[in-house]
Formats: C-alpha cells, structure tokens, sequence
C-alpha cells in the first residue's frame, strides 16, 4: 500500500516540468497549487507565468522563479511586476543575506519595473517603489532596512491586500533571520509578536497563501507553543505538491513536537517532489545543492531520532554526496560543507566503526570536513581502547579548528563551524578520559559541550548532531548518579519531546532508584517511540553488546525507487 501511495504521488508531480502546448521558453510547472496574484498584465500566460513564479519564490526555489518571471516579461514586455519579481527574487532573502544575483541585474529590473508602472493598480504601485527603494542605485548592497519601512507603508495604505501583508511580513524577518526568540522556548524577541499576529491575520483571509504559510512556520517553529503550527503544517503537506521546500517545511514542527516519523514521512515526500523536478527540469546550482539536499539532511535527523539506523545513514551519505566540488567555496553556499560532515555525526551516533574506519579523508581544502572526520576517527579508536591514537585525532581536530581560514565560517550564516569544532573536541577529549577513569574530568568537558551546544543559535536540524545530554547522562548511569542522569535527560526530553535516547536513558535512571512506577510509565513512551528502530539501546546509547554494523539497504517502498525511474525518464 505505501508502495502504491509513493507511485500515485509520483503520477501527480511527474508532469511538473511536461511540454505545454504552447512553445514558451520557460517550463510552465503543474502540480503546484492553484494559488494566485492578479496583476496587471494584457497577456494571460504572463499572468500564469507570474504566478508560477511567485509561488516559486514561496518555495525558495529563487532561479527557477527568476525563470518565470523572465518568461513573463518576454511574453508582455510592459509587464511592470514581472520585471518587479526579477529584482525581488535576486535580492537577499531569509536564508540568504547576501543578493542572489548580480546587483546591476537586479537595479536594471527594479528600474523597468519603475518605468513601467504607470498603467499599474494602486498596490503594485506601492510594492514598485518599495523594491526600488530596496536597490538605490548608488549602493552595491541592498537597503533591506528600508525597503521593509516601506512595505510597512504599503501594507498600511493596503491592509486587506493579503499579497502586500505577507511581503511586508517577510521584510521583517529577512531583517532577523532565524532570530525570532532568546532561545529555543524562550522569550519572543520584540518584532515576534507583531510578526506572528500579522502572518496570522494573512493565513485567516487567505488561507492558501503558500508563503504566509512557510513564513509562519519559521516564525513559530523555536517558540515551544505549536499547536496553531501543527494546523499550518498539515495543511501545507499537499498545499504545494511538486514544490518539494514547502513539502518539507512540516518538518520544522515535527522535529520540535517530537513527531519524528512525521518528519520522515514529510521529508521523503520532499525528496521525491524535488528529485522529479531536478530530474524534469535539469535543474543546477543553488537549489539542488542547498534545499533539496536539505530534505535529506533533515530526512538524516528525524530517521535517528526514530532509531531507524539504516534510513538515517542512507540519508546522512546521500546528503554528503549531493554536494557538488565546483560548490564547496561558492559564496553563500558554505553550508554545502556541512552536509559533507553528517554521515560523521549519524555513524558516530550510531556506533558504526567499521563504516567510520572505511571513510576516506576529505580534500584537503576541506578544512572544516576534515575536523570532524577526524573527530569520528577518534571516537572510534577510542571505543576500541585505542586512545593514544584517539589523541592523536583530538590533536589534529584541535589544529583544524584553529585553522584561520574557517575562522568566520558559517552554518545558514547562523552558526560558526569552529563552534561545532569545539564541541567535537571535547565530547572527544571526555571520551578518551572516560576510557581513562577519569570521570569527573570527562563529566567537566561535558558540560562545557553543552552549554556551547546550548547557546547555539536555533537551526533545524541543530548543527550539533545530536545531543550531547544522551553522552553526559549515560556517564552518570555508569557512574551510579543516578538523580543526575534523571535531570539531564529530562532537559533532553524539553529540548527534543519524545526522543527514545533520553527516554530509555531515563526510564534506567528511574530504575536505579527505586522509580518503578514512573519507569513504566517512560517504557510506554519509550515503546511508542521505538516503534520503528532498529537498533538496541542501554541507556541513551547504543548497547555495545547488540552492535551490529548496519547494512544500508533501499526497500522496495522507498520513494527512492520511484525517483530513478524519475530520471530514468529524463530524456530530454
């Protein structure tokens, strides 16, 4: 049956990028919703072709909206908001503070949109002269300050204007990307309010508006109060369905409401959306190598969260080896080499040497993959009591970290990569002592890790692979503090609700003093959310005992299957 589902869907997203019976130069997309922005056009494939455009913008897939908006300014060469949609998808955007294209490029569009709004409504006018605002033309960067002012303008003179709120919704937050509370369930940050009130009021008057739902995810996702969000995130499983960012976004709640299945299931759909259009379309570049690896990236995190070992590493190496080398040092792009460091953190999490020694080293440009190649290497030796070697490892992770060059690298341009670094060497370094006796010392590092770790800035999926809590609290049950334990997997379960590490961490500690009867209460959370594993815990890590290096396999459901016949039927 889950077989058949994945082919049906398939058949629906297959056509996405199909010749239309019209020759146009641009692909006229299907399956993706039937949202759209009436504007002021004497051609109606124009109209299609702009509406095409901003719902793949809503998808942050920002070239292939650049594509349609192109192709709707060939169409009507007076097309004022088409030349609008150039400027506004090449500038800066939420998960990009720099311009996607070329500063000159995007003024060019922003002054042909200028010049030909005169026969343009009273609102697109508004939303002309703001993103010329957006893009003076005596700067090389963008006004973002100012462009939000006056969509804040815009949305005042329109307040009805569903179009008009989102933008001006999503200026703000492109002005404090990913920095919507103090801290994940902490308290809001002053523009939070305001923000989520208005994307609320956008999603009751139009309730199919792909971004105000996207944005509303992102803007509530750290709050720690989801249940409007979880509405927001079944909606837009099938809102968009070849869009496959948007098919992800519930992800982002489910990772945080503990619904880690969920978030599987979210992510394999994306995978097969994002696939066929790479496939169909021949799409390169910024897209392919940031979100729709991105998908599996995410698909790595929730699959561990579930125990499912086999589906976590099988994603953890396909987002590894999505990555591009022609994209390593493309600027704003850096993330790619992160997602070259995820099989590390899944195998390490998994207790997977055999793998771990099978690795080979990365480039050695590589600065930032190499550390924590090294940093796994370590853990592996010393697991197997080899800690003169281990320390080796922690030594050459130590050196990379301090490596200049990667000094002001950034995750998403959220987090820098010499934090992840830090926390590597020390979760390494207690492991070594641990082996050693050195308890207390071991306990130490531990909690240094995880006060770095916690002061990270919020990111889905955290760029910690994972919690440092399930390594410090099973030290404590070996150490026999058992209350200590409890503490710290109960502010595991805070962080990450229904995780089956701290669960079974958990369930021991309670054990060990005489808790039975809440024991039996965490064994029938532990069973449900172990209900998909494969692996054996005792306490919050892998039972030595009942290691088995895990085989990598593709079931005959997986959407995976149906996504080679995607490119199998690829022939153009």
């Amino acid at each position: 049956m889950k077989s058949l589902s994945y082919l049906l869907l398939f058949g629906l997203i297959l056509s996405a990028c199909q010749e239309p019976t019209k020759t146009f130069q641009a692909p006229l997309l299907e399956n993706i919703g039937s949202y759209e922005v009436k504007v002021s056009t004497s051609s109606p494939d124009a109209q299609k072709f702009f509406n095409q455009g901003i719902i793949m913008a809503n998808n942050f897939n920002h070239f292939e909206a650049e594509r349609s908006f192109r192709e709707a300014v060939r169409l009507d060469p007076d097309f004022a908001m088409g030349y609008w949609g150039i400027a506004y998808v090449l500038g800066p955007n939420f998960n990009s503070a720099a311009s996607l294209g070329d500063i000159e490029a995007i003024r060019k569009a922003a002054s042909e949109a200028s010049k030909l709004s005169e026969k343009s409504s009273p609102w697109e006018k508004a939303v002309i002269e703001a993103i010329a605002i957006k893009f003076p033309a005596d700067a090389t960067i963008s006004n973002d300050e100012g462009f939000s002012q006056a969509m804040e303008k815009s949305y005042q003179d329109f307040p009805e204007n569903s179009f008009v709120a989102t933008l001006y919704a999503e200026s703000v937050m492109n002005l404090h990307p990913w920095d919507f509370y103090e801290k994940r369930g902490g308290e809001p940050r002053a523009w939070t309010p305001p923000l989520v009130s208005l994307l609320e009021k956008v999603i009751e008057i139009d309730p199919q508006n792909p971004l105000a739902n996207h944005l509303y995810l992102h803007a509530t996702e750290a709050s720690g109060k989801l249940e409007r969000a979880e509405i927001i995130a079944e909606k837009l499983k099938d809102l968009v369905p070849a869009a496959g960012h948007l098919v992800h976004m519930p992800s982002h709640i489910y990772i945080n409401t503990g619904d880690y299945h969920e978030g599987s299931l979210a992510n394999e759909r994306a995978v097969l959306a994002d696939s066929t259009y790479i496939a169909e379309c021949k799409a390169q570049g910024y897209y392919p190598q940031m979100y729709f690896t991105h998908n599996y990236h995410f698909l790595a995190a929730t699959s561990a969260f579930e125990g499912r070992a086999s589906r976590s590493i099988e994603a953890a190496f396909k987002t590894a080896n999505l990555v591009e080398p022609e994209y390593w040092f493309e600027p704003g792009l850096e993330m790619v080499q992160h997602y070259m460091t995820i099989p590390y953190h899944i195998l390490v999490k998994f207790a997977q040497w055999e793998k771990i020694q099978a690795l080979p080293i990365p480039d050695e440009k590589l600065i930032y993959p190499q550390a924590i190649w090294h940093y796994a290497q370590g853990m592996r030796l010393a697991e197997n009591g080899k800690l003169a070697e281990a320390e080796e490892e922690l030594n050459l992770l130590i050196a990379l970290s301090q490596d200049t060059t990667i000094a002001e690298q950034m995750n998403w341009g959220i987090n820098k990569v010499t934090e992840v670094c830090q926390i590597a060497s020390k979760v390494l370094k207690a492991k070594i002592l641990s082996k050693e006796g050195q308890f207390d010392e071991a306990k130490s590092l531990l909690a240094e890790a995880i006060l770095i770790e916690d002061n990270l800035n919020y990111n889905e999926p955290p760029d910690w692979f994972f919690s440092v809590r399930h390594i410090l609290g099973n030290l404590n049950l070996q150490t026999g503090d058992f209350e200590d334990a409890e503490r710290i997997y109960r502010e595991d379960l805070y962080n990450w609700p229904k995780n089956g590490f701290a669960l079974s961490g958990l369930q021991s500690s309670l054990i060990a003093q005489g808790k039975q009867g809440e024991a039996d209460e965490i064994q029938k959370q532990f069973d449900k959310a172990w209900k998909y594993s494969e692996v054996t815990l005792k306490g919050s890590e892998i039972d030595p005992t009942k290691r088995e290096n895990v085989a990598i396999r593709i079931e005959q459901d997986s959407p995976k299957e149906v996504i080679y016949l995607a490119a199998a039927l690829c022939l153009r």
